[in-house]
């Protein structure tokens, strides 16, 4: 049985990836900072999933013990990790002249460092391995700025450098980097925002092209995934 680890796995994008990859047979490990919804959503996948492995912990990855330790404990519950899939991260948006003193600090603790720090405690035994394949949930902010992306947008180019400097240290060890970098895509920090569902991308389709790229063969990766809703940014 295939392992795969994702975070920030109890809504959005990072929730339809974990289904996605557990209707494909893999056993996952998840965690998110609620413990209510870590222990709702890991009672209900032990029930539709019951041939998997459900590894589901509360943690902060935006705080490098959590981040270690939640690495440490699917290690030790995992033979191996396949996939490593880094979506945890936080949305605030704001101007860099005046948005409050230590937003950029905050913001890159939740949307690099923790995907740093899991990935490090993680990578031994992928390499170990010689294999995995790592997926950094990055955005159309790491590309290009926009107006108000503030601090937030400099933590999506900073996690788009991480992944470029991680595929080029790991491509002798046979461990595939894939950044995504999707636009505009419906989920629940979308409700009551008066944008109509059918204007932006489904989650599902996030989660679509992470299993295509998945299912290449092993000397094929996919660097970049760029997606936008067919009309544009908003």
């Amino acid at each position: 049985m295939p392992y795969a680890i994702v975070t920030g796995a109890t809504q959005g994008i990072g929730k339809v990836i974990a289904e996605k990859l557990l209707s494909e047979g893999y056993s996952v490990a998840m965690c998110a900072r609620s413990h209510a919804k870590v222990e709702a959503l890991e009672k209900e996948w032990k029930t539709k999933y019951p041939n998997a492995t459900i590894i589901a912990i509360p943690a902060d990855l935006g705080k490098k013990d959590d981040a270690i330790a939640f690495g440490n404990a699917v290690l030790t519950a995992f033979p191996a990790v396949d996939i490593l899939v880094n979506n945890a991260g936080s949305f605030l948006p704001g101007e860099l002249g005046d948005e409050p003193d230590g937003r950029l600090e905050e913001l890159m603790a939740t949307n690099l460092y923790s995907a740093y720090h899991l990935t490090r405690s993680i990578l031994p035994a992928m390499k170990a391995n010689s294999n995995g394949h790592i997926f950094n949930m990055c955005s159309v902010a790491s590309l290009k700025a926009y107006p108000n992306g503030g601090s937030y947008s400099i933590t999506k180019y900073a996690l788009l450098g991480f992944s470029d400097n991680l595929r080029e240290e790991l491509k002798p060890f046979n461990i595939k980097v894939t950044a995504i970098c999707p636009g505009a895509t419906y989920t629940p920090s979308w409700d009551g925002s008066g944008v109509p569902p059918e204007r932006i991308m489904e989650a599902a389709d996030v989660a679509e092209m992470l299993w295509s790229t998945c299912k290449l063969s092993p000397q094929a990766n996919v660097e970049h995934i760029i997606m936008r809703p067919v009309k544009g940014d908003l």
